[in-house]
């Protein structure tokens, strides 16, 4: 393969201008149609709005591997060079036998993408989801936003794809991967029935409509290769011997026996960690963020980004809502930061525990809504949980999550950013802020919020400190996207659930002090979205592989 890199054309192109550019770029003069496979694409919207695609692609000239090495070579620039694909390769299988079924626990995704790559190489795991199934939960969940009326087993939280499925389903990731697993991991998702443009787009995502369909095709991918699926299957204890899992307990009161135990449970199984814990799994307390989600016009950010923000325009150049991604430095030091960015989305209620209140941002695969969203959350450690305890940081989120639902008297709190401040700075100074205004520029605006929400004031949600780092980071970012701290721009809380405030400590071999025992994923400290996820259970995955011979024996447990 030849691949040509910074192959740039401008946006609104067609693929035959493509398909010109890369003729004249290897200097092709075949009649033939050229064979090319897009490996990324991005936008340069530097000089907006003059925008550009941005491409790297690999040509296969159909002449062999010696004669693509000399045209390469021969081309003599930087951006073109003769590669040779590898692709994905699970580990060689150990030595040591498995007597028992894997389990594992969890069915988000690290826990899916671990079950599917152990049941395809002959495990038969036993993957366990304390939620329902994404047909059920999509029920649940569209009755919570309606009537208010939260089931804590089945929510934007809990159940089969974890909380990744209500989302815009991001699947970007800061991890420099070289061991091919992100690859994998589109490419399952892809087979699975997502867009085929995510394994090249460089900010991929599938939304949430496309989501409710992958997430059971891979479901049925595992049971078919061998693997068992049951959902309403919380696991509440472990059973060990030795310093060794020797069986997992169910809230059923049933026992499945097992050697090998991949605990993957999201980060919102705050009771599952509780009971860990109490039995003696090591943990220690980890950083993580926590802030409001903000709503801005989709246009504001589109004219901002691309300099273009007309629905028309954009879809002639084949622009779709834009994205952002905005850092600062508070002056305390602590960063701010947007989280989990929603372009053309919604604002959604994520509550997974009665009287308390966590949101989150969600997207179809067009984004199409009218209003963009994104966490503004601000970095907090452990040495600001109140205490030295590996749990410190749930009970910490719990806490504002309990304040946040008083506030709103059960629904999202919601409030102008413009009057935040001013409250916030009447507070600071011992005025009384007058909390309880109605603010008509509110309740006129569609706020894109799927669940129930009510105008409150924000102010005094989050500690002193907190806010006003908010606030800060707020402004800077208003320098950088003028409007983003303006009188469109509305803020509604709690954004709680951005990592997970706790770890379990793991070797080298990927298991705990408990041996058998693997912690997986966002639930236990490892990971920080859907792809880190996926490719943190692949990981998993391999590390049994590596320890066990294959298969394991046909007997029930």
């Amino acid at each position: 393969m030849i691949r040509i890199s910074q192959l740039k054309l401008p946006c609104g192109h067609t693929e035959a201008d493509l398909e010109g550019k890369i003729r004249k770029t290897i200097r092709y003069k075949g009649r033939e149609p050229v064979h090319y496979r897009i490996r990324r694409h991005s936008i340069d919207a530097r000089k907006k709005p003059q925008l550009y695609d941005i491409y790297t692609v690999d040509v296969d000239t159909k002449t062999g591997a010696k004669a693509e090495r000399k045209l390469a070579a021969s081309l003599r620039s930087r951006n073109i060079s003769y590669v040779e694909e590898t692709g994905y390769q699970f580990p060689k299988a150990g030595e040591e036998i498995m007597h028992t079924r894997p389990v594992v626990i969890g069915a988000g995704p690290a826990g899916l993408f671990c079950a599917l790559m152990l049941a395809e190489h002959g495990y038969r795991p036993i993957l366990l989801e304390r939620g329902r199934c994404v047909e059920q939960r999509t029920k649940d969940i569209e009755h919570y936003w309606e009537s208010g009326k939260l089931d804590p087993a089945s929510n934007v939280q809990f159940g089969e794809g974890g909380a990744g499925t209500f989302s815009d389903g991001k699947l970007n990731t800061q991890i420099n991967d070289k061991t091919g697993r992100s690859e994998k991991v589109l490419t399952v998702f892809t087979e699975a029935g997502a867009p085929g443009d995510i394994v090249y787009e460089s900010k991929p995502h599938i939304g949430t409509d496309r989501l409710k369909v992958v997430i059971p095709a891979i479901r049925r991918r595992i049971q078919a290769a061998g693997g068992e699926v049951r959902f309403e299957a919380q696991v509440t204890d472990l059973e060990m011997q030795d310093g060794s899992v020797r069986a997992v307990i169910l809230a059923d009161g049933s026992r499945i026996r097992t050697d090998t135990v991949v605990l993957a449970p999201g980060h919102s199984a705050r009771d599952t960690m509780t009971a860990l814990y109490q039995r003696g799994i090591p943990m220690e307390a980890k950083a993580f963020a926590i802030g409001l989600r903000v709503s801005h016009p989709q246009s504001l950010i589109d004219k901002s980004q691309y300099g273009v923000w007309e629905r028309e325009e954009m879809q002639e150049l084949g622009l779709t809502a834009a994205p952002y991604k905005l850092t600062a430095r508070a002056a305390s030091g602590r960063g701010v930061y947007s989280f989990c960015m929603c372009p053309g989305g919604y604002i959604v209620d994520a509550s997974s525990e009665p009287s308390r209140i966590a949101v989150n941002g969600m997207s179809e695969h067009a984004r199409g809504s009218e209003r963009a969203n994104s966490a503004i959350v601000v970095t907090i450690g452990p040495e600001e949980y109140g205490t030295e305890h590996p749990l410190s940081g749930m009970d910490f989120q719990r806490a504002l999550e309990e304040k946040a639902y008083r506030i709103g008297q059960g629904a999202i709190p919601v409030q102008r950013y413009v009057k935040l401040k001013e409250n916030y700075e009447k507070r600071k100074s011992g005025e009384v802020a007058n909390s309880n205004a109605p603010d008509p520029y509110l309740t006129s605006h569609d706020l894109c919020i799927r669940g129930q929400w009510t105008q409150a004031d924000l102010s005094d949600l989050l500690p002193a400190w907190m806010t006003a780092d908010f606030i800060e980071g707020m402004e800077e970012f208003d320098r950088k996207i003028p409007g983003f701290a303006g009188e469109e721009a509305f803020a509604a809380g709690l954004e709680s659930r951005t990592s997970s405030p706790v770890r379990i400590p793991r070797g080298e071999d990927l298991q705990s002090q408990i041996r058998g025992l693997y912690p997986c994923g966002e639930g236990a400290g490892y990971a920080g979205g859907i792809m880190s996820a996926a490719m943190d259970g692949i990981r998993v995955a391999e590390a049994i592989r590596k320890r066990y011979a294959a298969p394991v024996d046909k007997n029930p447990c």
